[in-house]
This record gives structure tokens, sequence and C-alpha cells, in this order.
């Protein structure tokens, strides 16, 4: 640690306030709701990070010095500003007695963070609720944002500012196509998706490798995507894997306008990937 001069005092009182972080090598912002913004009886209209936050951090960043943003939070936030103009951002929700070593070790890379989100992040309050396995509408939007009279907004694209799934680490992974053991299945025969995940960055890092399929044509309506399976792999600086995933009628069943939980033949597309919006696909036919 005796590396790096760390900011951690805030503002200087005075006439013209000014940072005591301007001396420092790396700036690190420990931001975010604080534990009562969060939790039962606790509702916000306004997810932003409260305002004399953004103010520090807007005013730290001007310093010209590398910022690393903690942010502590019970709740995804809207912070595409953040995201758009912070060099690197920490997620580190509400942690526990150890949170602060925890920390520690990924700030100062003696581990290699791998976790991934199991919410959606919305750009702005006016896109809640947005989930990743949301139903389709009658317009879908097909191509680039904007469309008029398709499903999207006006002054936002329909993407969030964190997918489901996502996350990222020291290490980079790519995905090569995914291919399939059949096109088609049929009563209990199974198919088997196998991708190739290679670390092509210079650590060593673990990576959670995500299976998502899509029903296209059901009898009630489906996702555009349903989370099927995951798996969490560790893989050495420039290290390749083959990642396989077996799917059987079993794992396409739904509940039917009876609440009979079956399975219905028909088209499927299959995806796998770092996230849920970050993915391979390929499809095939139940019979």
């Amino acid at each position: 640690m005796d590396e790096y001069r760390i900011g951690v005092e805030i503002f200087q009182r005075g006439p013209e306030p000014q940072l005591a972080a301007a001396s420092a090598d790396v700036i690190v912002a420990a931001l975010g709701e604080a534990d009562e913004m969060t939790g039962e009886s606790s509702s916000r209209s306004n997810i932003e990070i409260p305002q004399a936050q953004q103010d520090l951090l807007k005013a730290l960043l001007r310093t010209g010095k590398p910022v690393v943003l903690v942010l502590f939070t019970g709740r995804p936030l809207t912070i595409k500003w953040e995201n758009d103009n912070t060099p690197a951002i920490l997620n580190v929700w509400f942690g526990g007695t150890e949170a602060g070593h925890a920390i520690a070790d990924v700030l100062f890379g003696d581990v290699n963070p791998s976790g991934k989100l199991t919410a959606t992040w919305p750009q702005n309050v006016g896109q809640v609720p947005l989930y990743y396995n949301h139903m389709s509408t009658g317009r879908p939007l097909e191509g680039p944002w904007f469309q008029k009279f398709r499903s999207n907004y006006l002054d936002v694209s329909n993407d969030p500012v964190y997918p489901f799934g996502y996350g990222l680490s020291y290490s980079h992974f790519t995905y090569s196509s995914l291919t399939l053991s059949s096109p088609t299945a049929k009563g209990n025969q199974r198919l088997t998706a196998t991708v190739t995940v290679t670390n092509d960055g210079a650590v060593e890092g673990r990576e959670v490798v995500q299976l998502y399929i899509r029903d296209l044509v059901g009898s009630v309506v489906r996702p555009v995507k349903e989370l099927k399976g995951f798996s969490q792999i560790l893989l050495k600086a420039g290290e390749s894997r083959r990642v396989s995933f077996t799917l059987g009628a079993e794992d396409l069943r739904f509940y039917n306008e009876k609440l009979d939980y079956i399975y219905e033949p028909g088209e499927f597309r299959l995806y796998i990937g770092g996230s849920s919006s970050d993915v391979k696909e390929a499809k095939f036919t139940l019979l």
C-alpha cells in the first residue's frame, strides 16, 4: 500500500473549498447510499447517488487523477453519468465486518473479481421496471434506436447501463461460436451446447459462463430470455477451455393457461455468454 498515496479526505473547508485528494496518486471515492436508504420502509423515487456525492465525484474527476468509485448500495442505481465518466467502478453492495479487507484485496489486485449482477441496472428511473426476462411486445424494436411507432423511448435507448449477469474482472474472456450436438431433439433426447472460453488477459481469472434459452412460440407468451444454467471456470492467462451444457425437454417446461407444467414442440434459441446481453447464439427444434 506504500506504492500509492490514496486520497481519502473530502473537502477542506473555506470560501474556496479545495480537494485534499489533489495530492494523491490514485483517488478512491467511497460513495453511494447510506445504510437507511435501502430496506424496509426505505423507498426512493430518485435512485441516483445523492447530489452532494455527485458534486464530490465530479470535483475529484476534475483533478485529473485516476479515480476508482467504490459504490455502496442496496439496490441498482441510475449511474449512467458515473459509468461514462469514471475510469473504474467497484460495486460492493452493503458489506459486513470484513468488507474493508475484501475491498482492499480487489483494489490492490490481490484478488481478481468475478462477480456477476443478479439485477439489471437502468439508465434512468423512467426505464423501471427493467429486467432481462421480459415478455415480447407487439412492436419490438428492430435494429438501432430510434424507430417511430416501435417499443422504444424518445430520449434514451432501451439498453440498461448494466445488463443482468454483467461483471468485469482484471482478465478478459472471449467466446468461440456456439455448437450444438444436434439441431433437433425429440422426447427424452438431450442436446449438448458447447463453447470454448479463452482468457486472453494477462492474469488468471474466473468467468461465470451463462446459458439462456428462448421459446419462440408458446401457447402462452414466453420471455425473450430465460437463464437455464451457469458454470464458473478458472482460467490461467492465455488458457482456453471447452464449456458444455446439457439441455433436455424438462428444461423447457412452463406453466400453461391451465397451470399444467408442460413443454411444447417448436423452435428455440439458445444463448451462451458472459452476460444476458453478450452471448453466442444457436437454434434448435424440439420435435
